[in-house]
């Protein structure tokens, strides 16, 4: 308090002193001395003693003799000077603060027991200039002026008196007095045996406080200090009032009997023979049972890693016990969950906050997820509500930020984490650590929030760590764990430092407060607690005195056995909390993540100018000219640049999604609790990042495209590159959900490109693969696994065979190839077999090779109707060693070249309608023209490397086959089930030809979804902590 609020408050003592003919007593000059020993200690408080009586003689001699000053409106001068001074010092006093000066200056003007009419109008004025509302100024006034309660509102006060037991008549007589007749109303009561006299206690509402009175001749204590009967004391949060032979009287017993009738339904949270133990471990939760109600604030104390989060994680329904129930109004918490669903809350330790988003935004589609039935205007005024509760008003606008980049400070962070859960009113709420890392009077905000909520009637549970006096005291109940897992305290926090004093046997052990300023040390029950045996040599040892098992035992015996719960099923509170469906949840998930990217403006930027970008520095050192002018044709370089298109386009899509859910894990954590779908959680991030790849593929696509005059294929580009980039969303999701740090996932994201690199069909050829690996008839699986080698097939396949010139000619040039190569290849191969063949017999040699030979011509003779509309050979099954004969070769070398001459006459037919169309081109555009028209669309070493052109080996013997190598992308494939060589031109699935490029990109499709449905069920979180679980396993054995 300011020195000049303090005078000014003098001021007013002085002046109502003043009215008092009679002067000042020696018990009102106590009451001014009680006061300034709040605010002064020592030297002060006599130096401010001195300027009370300076001003009390100013004023006796100045206002008494100034009764005929004019004064506007005839105003007395002392009320006029009252609220003078009123004004001045209230625009520094907090509304608490003006309440505790009125009830002094009341106490004042009645210790002589007489108030005049000036005082009265003395203390009416100070009320009024403090703006202290008629009826509590009526229930103050009479409160402190009379010794009954007839004429203050009965919903304000509570009588606390006794039952006699133990005194005689004429003791207990005399120790009640006649000064004071008992009160019997109907209001609240609290009984307490053997306290003689009365207790009154009224109910502030606007400060949320409590004064009392004691009638009585006890000698009764608060914070140490002697009660004076008939004084006013304010009762603080976390006050106990002590006396001889009576049991203590808690402020939250006080608390409790005020809330009886604003709460409608009650919590009663158990907990019976509570285990929990980790695997193959003894650390955990001993047994343990407990009885809390609504209207507490329970906190939880302990050493580092005594298991208070574990505890914490079990009470919620997080970690189920071992052994034992926890029950919320009889209903057990893990056999009842729908049923208790939306009464827990929890706020973890860690921020739960959208960085991107504002204060007002983190609650309203908080909000819009908790209450399906809430209007849009509802959800707005429940928001606004909150933030008046949380004080944030005013920043309610900023952007959240994150604790490197702060927008608001470390204590409104912690409210509003805490405003996300208290904004669906949960019954029962647990926080972890809630004035971690917060300063002194920022954890006193929160846990006046806390305390708020308590008085709404919520049962609040928080583990606290070295809490301060005034934090210490706001605990109605204190539960205390030792290394191991070891409850050794439920209880009164005050009666906490008792209990370990008197185990520990320390001298001052009745002594829970400090004498002379009434601070709690908290920390004190932890040194207790955790205290070393000293050796000869006067150092502490690493052993105890006191193990954690000696504790627990004695908590046993001393408080645990006094616990009684009954098994009893009560109603439930009723809860505004309904989630929506889960297209809402979609809805609402989507439009929160897009308002957070957009915030963004870092990302935005970076990630629409990386495509286009990307796409210019590959487009243009991919822009290979010979001569002066770039010609399309003529570009060596194409190949490479669509390869490395689609490795962007996956490596894109895996970073731009690869920390979207590890960034929300804490966030999901939370929600956890309100059982929201995971599916539009997750189908929310995929159709925004779905959209952001197609945004990303067509601006990479037109940029590279224009750089490289790719004509007519922006859309078949677009769709190739937009499905790659999806699978690479789908992966960055996958690992994003299943990996635990954002290094985990970057140093695994090469790991998964690196692969696609290799075996994409672009840099190493698979027939050069290892041995073990390559398949000289198909790609091999390892290759088909592979997303790149689909996009990469699919863009050159459609590059050549669709481009508008190519289209043109395509059908007779794959009539020609395959003649080419029967003729030229295949026809002459088999010929040399079977000379090979009858010269062996003839020689009789090498019989192996002549048996293997003909199994290959045989072979080769039987598919050949299967593939082409041609007769069978009649003699196939002679083509035996034990059957074969010159004359079965002379036939076999006649069907030979009867196949020949059909495949020539195929050949000769598809280039005459090739020439003729050729020339109908020409008559119609020009030589020239067409030139133009085939550099423009058709390239060279596209059709290289879709021809094998340069391959000197056009067909290999394998598995007793032959297997053709020459112009791959005119050769249709024989599988049945969609398997081909690389560069197919078509797929066939059930006997039906598919164009590649469709096949290809629904295989992608397909392994995207595939890996959906493993993102849905989290498949790869599950076999990692399978691994680990597994790990841990053999290391405990």
């Amino acid at each position: 308090m300011s020195e000049s609020i303090l005078n000014a408050l003098i001021h007013l003592f002085a002046i109502v002193a003043t009215l008092n003919v009679d002067g000042v007593s020696q018990r009102g000059r106590k009451i001014v001395e009680t006061y300034l020993r709040r605010y002064l200690d020592g030297e002060l408080l006599f130096e401010y003693l001195k300027v009370f009586d300076n001003y009390l003689d100013f004023y006796h001699r100045e206002l008494r003799g100034s009764e005929d000053v004019d004064l506007p409106e005839n105003i007395p001068i002392i009320s006029f000077q009252t609220t003078n001074v009123c004004r001045q010092i209230k625009k520094e006093l907090l509304r608490d603060e003006r309440i505790i000066v009125f009830l002094q200056l009341l106490e004042f003007i009645n210790e002589d027991n007489i108030v005049t009419p000036e005082e009265l109008d003395f203390v009416k004025t100070v009320a009024v200039t403090f703006n202290i509302s008629d009826s509590e100024f009526s229930n103050i006034k009479a409160f402190i002026l009379e010794t009954t309660m007839e004429h203050i509102e009965k919903d304000k006060v509570l009588v606390i008196d006794k039952q006699i037991k133990e005194w005689s008549e004429t003791i207990a007589w005399f120790m009640s007095g006649e000064k004071h007749k008992a009160e019997t109303s109907k209001g609240k009561h609290i009984f307490k045996e053997n306290l003689y006299g009365q207790i009154n206690v009224l109910y502030i509402k606007s400060i949320h406080s409590f004064v009392f009175r004691y009638f009585g001749q006890l000698n009764l204590y608060l914070e140490g200090h002697k009660i004076v009967p008939e004084r006013a004391y304010f009762l603080g949060t976390g006050a106990i009032i002590k006396g001889p032979n009576i049991e203590s009287i808690y402020y939250s017993d006080i608390v409790n009997k005020f809330m009886e009738t604003e709460v409608t339904t009650k919590i009663v949270f158990t907990g019976e023979d509570v285990e929990f133990r980790f695997r193959k471990s003894e650390n955990g939760i001993h047994k343990f049972s407990f009885k809390e109600h609504s209207g507490h604030l329970v906190g939880i104390m302990g050493g580092s890693g005594v298991g208070k989060t574990t505890l914490l994680n079990i009470l919620n329904g997080k970690l189920p016990p071992n052994n034992g129930k926890i029950k919320i109004n009889g209903y057990d918490l893990y056999k009842f969950k729908n049923k208790l669903k939306g009464l827990i809350g929890f706020v973890p330790q860690d921020d739960l906050l959208i960085e991107e988003l504002t204060v007002f935004q983190n609650l309203f589609y908080n909000a819009k997820l908790c209450f399906s039935d809430y209007t849009r205007e509802e959800i707005v005024q429940s928001v606004e509500k909150i933030l008046a509760d949380l004080d944030l008003q005013e920043i309610k606008h900023l952007k959240v930020g994150n604790p490197l980049n702060k927008f608001i400070s470390g204590g409104q962070r912690k409210r509003l984490n805490i405003g996300l859960e208290l904004l669906r009113e949960p019954y029962v709420l647990f926080i972890d650590e809630p004035t971690s890392g917060l300063s002194s009077s920022d954890s006193e905000k929160v846990m006046h929030l806390l305390k708020d909520q308590v008085r709404k009637g919520k049962l609040v549970i928080a583990n606290i760590h070295q809490p301060s006096s005034d934090i210490f005291r706001m605990f109605d109940r204190l539960w205390i764990l030792d290394k191991g897992g070891y409850p050794i305290y439920t209880g009164n926090p005050i009666d906490a430092v008792v209990y370990f004093k008197k185990i520990n046997a320390q001298v001052n052990a009745a002594e829970s407060e400090c004498p002379r300023c009434g601070n709690v040390n908290p920390e004190q029950i932890l040194h207790i607690v955790e205290s070393k045996k000293i050796d000869d040599f006067g150092v502490p040892v690493q052993k105890r005195k006191i193990s954690p098992e000696k504790w627990y035992h004695t908590y046993k015996e001393e408080i645990e056995s006094k616990i009684t719960i009954e098994e009893k099923t009560g109603d439930l509170p009723e809860s505004n909390f309904k989630i929506p469906g889960t297209n809402k949840q979609f809805v609402t998930y989507s439009i929160r993540n897009l308002l957070a990217k957009l915030t963004n403006k870092q990302y935005l930027v970076i990630y629409l100018l990386e495509a286009p970008l990307l796409a210019f520095i590959l487009g243009y050192f991919s822009k290979y000219i010979s001569g002066g002018d770039y010609i399309f044709g003529n570009n060596k370089n194409l190949p490479v640049y669509l390869f490395m298109s689609i490795v962007v386009a996956l490596f894109m899509g895996l970073t731009v999604s690869a920390e979207e859910i590890i960034r929300d894990r804490k966030i999901l954590e939370r929600e956890s609790f309100l059982n929201l779908s995971r599916i539009s959680y997750l189908n929310s991030k995929i159709v925004y990042l779905f959209a952001f790849s197609a945004i990303q593929a067509l601006s990479f696509v037109l940029v590279g495209n224009a750089i490289l005059e790719i004509k007519g294929m922006i859309f078949s580009y677009w769709a190739i590159l937009f499905a790659t980039a999806c699978f690479g969303n789908m992966v960055g999701l996958n690992i994003s959900s299943g990996l635990d740090s954002v290094v985990s996932i970057y140093i695994l994201i090469p790991l998964i490109l690196v692969p696609q690199l290799l075996l994409g069909g672009a840099m190493i050829h698979f027939d050069d693969l290892h041995k073990n690996l390559t398949n000289k008839h198909y790609v091999p699986i390892v290759g088909d696994i592979m997303t790149t080698r689909w996009a990469y097939e699919a863009m050159l396949v459609q590059q050549f065979k669709n481009n508008k010139f190519e289209k043109l000619f395509y059908d007779f040039e794959q009539t020609t190839s395959t003649a080419g190569y029967y003729t030229s290849f295949w026809i002459p191969n088999l010929e040399t077999k079977l000379d090979e063949c009858q010269r062996n017999i003839e020689e009789n040699i090498n019989p192996e090779q002549t048996v293997e030979n003909l199994k290959i011509v045989q072979n080769e003779l039987s598919r050949l109707p299967q593939l082409y509309d041609l007769p069978p050979f009649e003699r196939i099954q002679d083509l035996t060693r034990e059957n074969f004969n010159p004359e079965i070769a002379e036939e076999t070398n006649g069907f030979f070249y009867f196949v020949k001459m059909q495949f020539n006459e195929l050949a000769l037919e598809a280039n005459a309608r090739k020439d003729q169309l050729f020339e109908r081109l020409t008559d119609s555009l020009g030589n020239d023209e067409v030139f133009k028209f085939k550099q423009q669309f058709y390239n060279k070493k596209i059709a290289d490397i879709v021809t094998n052109r340069n391959e000197l080996r056009k067909i290999y013997e394998d598995e007793d086959q032959l297997i053709r190598k020459k112009d791959p992308i005119f050769m249709y494939p024989e599988s049945n089930i969609g398997r081909a060589h690389l560069f197919s031109p078509v797929k066939i699935i059930n006997e039906r030809n598919i164009e590649t490029i469709w096949f290809n990109l629904f295989f992608i499709w397909l392994t995207t979804i595939v890996i959906y449905f493993a993102l849905l069920f989290d498949i790869l979180r599950k076999i990692i902590t399978y691994f680990e679980n597994m790990k841990l396993r053999k290391t405990n054995i």
